[in-house]
């Protein structure tokens, strides 16, 4: 009777601390557990691996990820997607509609690299519309991704591949481009015709209000993240869509009362980021002036194998990549750098799952492997140890179980 009552009171115990610290509550396509007070998260990913080095640095970036669950009680689900050189292989197109729908019922996508040489892949020698990037602007249009955030980070351990002076790096620099994605003079109605036996083209560049508002809002929230200070850069001294550019954007600017801005002519932007990247925070331009500026901005850095970007929609959908190409001639090797990928991992947690301090601790890893010395072959320098692409994503994996 007493061993009856003790497994009685053994049970109830259980029950009530499984009562207590798991509650389950369904809502969209996210699972929400509560687990010794915290809130864990269960979400959907599509995992666009690509061709080249990508399904080595996004399997990295799985790493990482899966790191972060286990210390934060989360739960990633991923599901592969073609697109690309290995979908045109596969299917005869670089994006079918089957993977564009299983893309629009996730909760982010996670994407490695695509495309391959140009010079001697034969998927270009197809026409346009069929080769591996055009699965790229074909999965921005029937997501809706019309933001870019592409973020210019200076680690303190890579001052000395940075190509400014000294005096100008000072204590580093941490920006981010937001850039306008499907507007402007790339998507704009263009023609090159002959007119009296000489060639004329044209180019159109045509922005409305409310293509200019959202990126906008976009802006000031991914400034409300940071330091609260807006750059909007565009050429109203010359542009009517430049001048609407700025009506609208101070508009937006009176939402933010917190959020201090200014506006800054494209050419002196060009120069500033080269003569005090410091003053700049978040960035914001059309799409034409955010090609040029991000990539400006990224050989300031040191390394386009750190950068990470991230292409929103309206909604809390977002396709996160790393900034650099497919690199073939490295491919298989293990190699390649993964930081940029992961630190696209880091920016899905944050701008698409709200998951501020997961972000954090990849971000706070990423740091700790680089003080201590540790290098891939692209930001090797005296007196490190060189790492392989998969041992770089175990040492991160390693700090972020440490507590970071």
């Amino acid at each position: 009777m007493l061993a009856f009552r003790f497994c009685y009171l053994l049970i109830r115990y259980f029950v009530k601390i499984f009562i207590e610290n798991f509650i389950e509550i369904e809502y969209s396509s996210i699972t929400q557990l509560k687990f010794k007070g915290e809130i864990a998260m269960d979400f959907n990913i599509s995992v666009i691996r690509g061709d080249g080095i990508g399904p080595e640095i996004v399997g990295e970036a799985i790493r990482v990820l899966d790191a972060v669950a286990v210390k934060y009680g989360h739960r990633f689900n991923y599901t592969e997607v073609l697109m690309g050189g290995v979908s045109i292989d596969a299917t005869g197109s670089p994006l079918t509609d089957e993977a564009i729908e299983t893309c629009k019922n996730s909760d982010a996508v996670l994407l490695g690299a695509i495309g391959g040489n140009t010079s001697t892949s034969p998927w270009y020698k197809l026409p346009p519309d069929l080769r591996p990037e055009a699965g790229l602007l074909k999965l921005r249009k029937a997501l809706g991704l019309f933001a870019n955030i592409r973020p210019a980070y200076l680690y303190s351990e890579l001052k000395d591949a940075c190509p400014l002076k000294e005096e100008i790096i000072g204590d580093g620099f941490d920006m981010v481009i937001m850039r306008e994605l499907t507007g402007g003079l790339y998507f704009g109605e263009r023609k090159t015709v002959e007119e009296n036996g000489i060639l004329k083209a044209y180019d159109s560049l045509t922005y409305d209000e409310n293509e200019i508002r959202r990126i906008a809002v976009k802006g000031f929230e991914t400034a409300m993240k940071r330091r609260k200070n807006v750059i909007s850069v565009d050429k109203a001294n010359v542009l009517d869509s430049s001048r609407l550019w700025r009506k609208v954007v101070e508009e937006v600017a009176k939402d933010y009362p917190e959020v201090t801005y200014s506006h800054m002519l494209v050419d002196n932007c060009a120069m500033q980021l080269v003569k005090n990247p410091q003053q700049f925070d978040v960035i914001l331009t059309e799409n034409m002036f955010g090609d040029i500026l991000s990539d400006e901005a990224s050989e300031i850095t040191g390394s386009i194998g750190m950068l990470s970007s991230a292409s929103l929609s309206e909604s809390k959908l977002g396709l996160y990549e790393p900034s650099h190409g497919s690199a073939p001639d490295i491919a298989g090797m293990d190699k390649a750098n993964p930081i940029a990928t992961i630190l696209s991992a880091a920016m899905m947690l944050r701008y698409s799952f709200d998951l501020d301090k997961e972000a954090d601790s990849i971000e706070a890893a990423v740091k700790n492997v680089l003080k201590n010395k540790m290098r891939t072959v692209d930001i090797m320098s005296d007196g490190c140890t060189c790492l392989t692409c998969s041992q770089m994503g175990e040492a991160i994996v390693h700090e972020i179980q440490k507590g970071c």
